[in-house]
């Protein structure tokens, strides 16, 4: 492998690089997308079920926001009902839409990484082959007393990294997909969440227990 990556030249050592983030990001994607440290799937209706009767104590809300990116999105609802019980609909809704945002884009981490990488990864590779086809014909005699062997040898050779580069962009392009596909289900999860606890939040606050007061 090491005496591949010699043959190919100066062009695959940025290839290795991409191949190392890459893999760096897929990991830690794999860790951090995980549905229990995203959406639980019963912390919704725990939620509500804490909070038929009262408003929970801050200690409590603490631990809902230290749960999970849903349990952050929820405790950040219920301090605002907390911080003004005259709070409205319309500001509730605001303050879920702005904690739903910073959670997707904390989803999205590293993702635009993984699809530049994608993208990159054969053209490098192919810049790399085109560097190599160069040389090699830059160095044949113009005599015409070329040996056919050693040119095929040297195209093969400047064709490692466009190999190389599909190589990294193949299982890139699958894991982008993949993770993109999650972070959009979980941004689903987490809109549905928000609609279920506007109503349910709004019976503590004045403005829902008397209306008149609007």
């Amino acid at each position: 492998m090491f005496s591949i990556i010699q043959a190919a030249g100066w062009p695959i050592w940025p290839l290795l690089l991409c191949s190392i983030v890459a893999l760096a990001v897929a990991i830690e994607r794999l860790s951090s997308l995980r549905a229990r440290r995203i959406a639980p799937p019963n912390l919704l209706d725990e939620v509500i079920s804490v909070t038929r009767s009262s408003l929970p104590a801050p200690d409590v809300v603490n631990k809902l926001a230290e749960n999970s990116v849903l349990g952050a999105v929820l405790a950040t609802g219920v301090r605002a009902v907390i911080a003004d019980p005259r709070i409205s609909e319309d500001s509730l809704q605001d303050v879920f839409e702005a904690a739903g945002r910073a959670a997707v884009h904390r989803l999205e981490r590293y993702l635009n990484t993984l699809g530049t990488i994608a993208s990159a990864a054969p053209l490098l590779g192919l810049l790399g082959t085109v560097i190599g086809m160069i040389e090699i014909f830059g160095s044949q005699a113009p005599t015409g007393g070329n040996n056919p062997a050693l040119l095929a040898h040297g195209i093969s050779v400047a064709l490692y990294n466009t190999a190389f580069g599909l190589i990294i962009a193949i299982p890139s392009l699958m894991f982008y997909r993949y993770f993109r596909g999650l972070v959009d289900a979980y941004t689903l999860d987490l809109e549905q969440a928000a609609h279920r606890m506007v109503p349910h939040l709004l019976r503590f606050t004045a403005t829902r227990a008397h209306p008149e007061a609007r």
